[in-house]
């Protein structure tokens, strides 16, 4: 019997991957950040001098990448590319608009498609992305998608890279939000969307153990963990 899944979909800044990680570290299971494959993918374009509209290019990057996920002493995430901790400067606002750019390809997202599902190992995944319910996992045990409000997305991104020390607007992250949720929605391939199975959370308002109580409600009721 394949391990259960539970994906967790939802627009930039809707707070997904920090509530799939809490919930991964509840239920004991592995954790997919899909979105960092294809910022990863970006990323690996622009170091290697890649033209930002080379599909093929880009392709090949995404299926060849060297990739660890991993975390800090202190529990927070680590990624590495090609040996190099890349953490920081895959949570970048750059490589996020890049990572818009190249998930929209057909040519990436296959690349990357058997990587993602390979993940899915006992006792079972947590896998947060755009597409985890609708393409990469539908037959998941559980679908989850999770949104806010635009103005509280970009609230929330502007505190984090605030905290973080970078020099960020508000407005403008506002702007970036709105034009990667256009760009995300409206792509011809694996748009942006619920599943039509998947449980709808708003998160705005709520805090992240607000969420995170919500969803472990919603496990339970289905026998995923006690």
């Amino acid at each position: 019997m394949a391990p259960p899944v539970v994906t967790i979909d939802g627009p930039s800044g809707s707070g997904k991957g920090t509530i799939a990680r809490a919930v991964a570290r509840h239920a004991g299971w592995h954790l997919l950040d899909s979105g960092a494959l294809y910022r990863l993918t970006a990323l690996a374009g622009a170091r290697a001098g890649l033209d930002p509209q080379d599909v093929q290019g880009h392709a090949r990057l995404a299926g060849a990448m060297n990739v660890t996920f991993g975390s800090q002493s202190d529990g927070t995430e680590r990624i590495t590319l090609d040996g190099e901790d890349v953490t920081s400067e895959l949570r970048s606002e750059t490589t996020g608009s890049g990572a818009s750019r190249v998930a929209a390809w057909p040519e990436v997202r296959e690349a990357l498609l058997a990587r993602q599902r390979a993940f899915a190992q006992p006792p079972g995944l947590v896998a947060d992305g755009r597409d985890m319910g609708t393409v990469v996992f539908p037959d998941a045990a559980l679908k989850i998608f999770l949104t806010a409000s635009a103005e509280e997305r970009a609230l929330r991104r502007y505190k984090q890279l605030k905290d973080k020390g970078s020099d960020v607007s508000l407005p403008a992250l506002s702007r970036e939000i709105a034009e990667r949720d256009s760009r995300d929605s409206t792509r011809a391939v694996a748009p942006l969307k619920p599943a039509p199975d998947a449980e709808v959370i708003d998160s705005t308002g709520l805090s992240i153990g607000q969420v995170v109580d919500r969803v472990l409600a919603i496990g339970r009721s289905r026998s995923l963990w006690p």
